[in-house]
């Protein structure tokens, strides 16, 4: 048996991210306000170059972003949300918490949006979530026809896609607004924290209020002042601010994304290429348009009964390789019905089987192309072995 890299550790910190820190640290300036040149700041017009849109909110997570996103589109109490049913439970609870409802369409076994739930749920909803779930993009060119006839904003969850493009457009800039993540297992690395982008300058002013700019402290975000002076004492605060320290971590990792996503992307391929050789293991491709930055490898078992796949997870476990289906860990917070604090929750049965069946394996960027085979070894040994018995 390969020796597997240790899959749980994640991207380094550079050098460059320590210095700065240790620099802050010694000025005590750890609130973003606290200058205007703050490292937040900083961050959110590289960001924003980056990904070419005008506008960026760095806030304390994705699910922060989500939730200004909601708030700043001026949804009515109970207003309901779209969003699929494969996602983390983090999305609904962002609709809740903006005092919406969510609602969840079907995914099909490709893990990506079931066009035909997608459209008959559309008139029904004010707005629209399209989480890129474990960076797997649905149609865009579909999902953006639709929204845009009925008039009906799209929020993207791109909290697993930076770096994925839709026929050469970054992901995140497709929808009104993009939502992006830097918890410690995405591309960049900063323990906790996100970011949101658009293009609509009403809707960043709200948001970068309500994230906490009370007083005039929105007068050092580089917007027209106007959309500002509209919205100032009239929203409340919520303070969802990133903290400097945050944002120096996350500043020096920008320059190796372009790396990550081109590593990422061919472990990835590397790891699907030996999987695809087992018939009891199905990789979904990418969509044609779709040009993806993975760090993680999702599967679908065939052909095999609850009991083997339960079987394939042990024996897996048993060799040092978490591999877990979604639908099939206890508790598991990407399974929909495992959402109890959502009031309605109807089955979606393409997706539960769907769940039942799709396995996720953590590939970070920073593998060589030796440790993706330890991987893929252990997987392919793990199944002989399940199905063997």
């Amino acid at each position: 048996m390969p020796n597997l890299p240790n899959l749980t550790a994640a991207e380094a910190i550079p050098d460059a991210a320590m210095g700065e820190v240790e620099r802050i640290l010694k000025t005590g300036d750890l609130f973003r306000y606290g200058s205007d040149q703050s490292p937040v700041a900083l961050l959110e017009a590289e960001f924003a170059k980056a990904l070419g849109s005008k506008y960026a909110l760095a806030v304390s997570s994705c699910s922060a972003a989500l939730f200004l996103s909601l708030k700043a589109l001026g949804l009515p109490r109970d207003a309901k949300v779209l969003m699929p049913a494969f996602t983390f439970a983090a999305v609904p609870s962002s609709v809740i918490h903006a005092e919406c409802v969510p609602v969840l369409c079907e995914c099909n076994g490709n893990y990506r949006i079931d066009l035909e739930d997608f459209a008959q749920k559309v008139p029904l909803v004010s707005a629209v979530i399209v989480s890129h779930m474990r960076g797997h993009t649905s149609d865009m060119d579909a999902i953006m026809a639709l929204c845009d006839a009925a008039a009906i904003p799209v929020i993207e969850d791109a909290a697993h896609s930076l770096g994925t493009t839709w026929d050469g457009q970054n992901i995140g800039t497709i929808g009104k607004v993009g939502c992006f993540s830097f918890q410690s297992y995405k591309l960049l690395n900063a323990g906790e924290g996100g970011i949101m982008i658009t293009d609509d300058e009403n809707l960043i002013a709200q948001a970068v209020i309500m994230s906490g700019a009370y007083e005039h402290n929105w007068k050092k975000h580089p917007v027209l002042h106007d959309a500002f002076a509209e919205w100032q004492n009239k929203l409340p605060l919520y303070n969802l601010r990133l903290n400097t320290l945050s944002a120096a971590l996350i500043r020096p990792q920008l320059d190796a994304l372009p790396d990550r996503v081109a590593k990422g992307r061919r472990n990835h391929d590397h790891v699907a290429a030996h999987l695809d050789s087992c018939s009891w293991i199905s990789v979904p491709a990418a969509l044609p348009p779709e040009q993806r930055a993975p760090d993680s490898i999702q599967f679908n078992l065939v052909g095999m009964t609850d009991a083997q796949v339960d079987a394939f997870t042990a024996q897996a476990a048993a060799s040092g390789l978490k591999a877990e289906v979604f639908g099939r860990s206890q508790d598991n917070a990407r399974a929909f019905w495992n959402w109890d604090f959502i009031k309605h929750n109807p089955d979606q049965p393409k997706t539960r089987k769907m769940l039942s069946r799709a396995c996720d394996v953590r590939l970070p960027a920073r593998l060589n192309l030796e440790e993706c085979d330890a991987v893929a070894q252990t997987i392919l040994t793990a199944i002989k072995a399940t199905m063997a018995a």
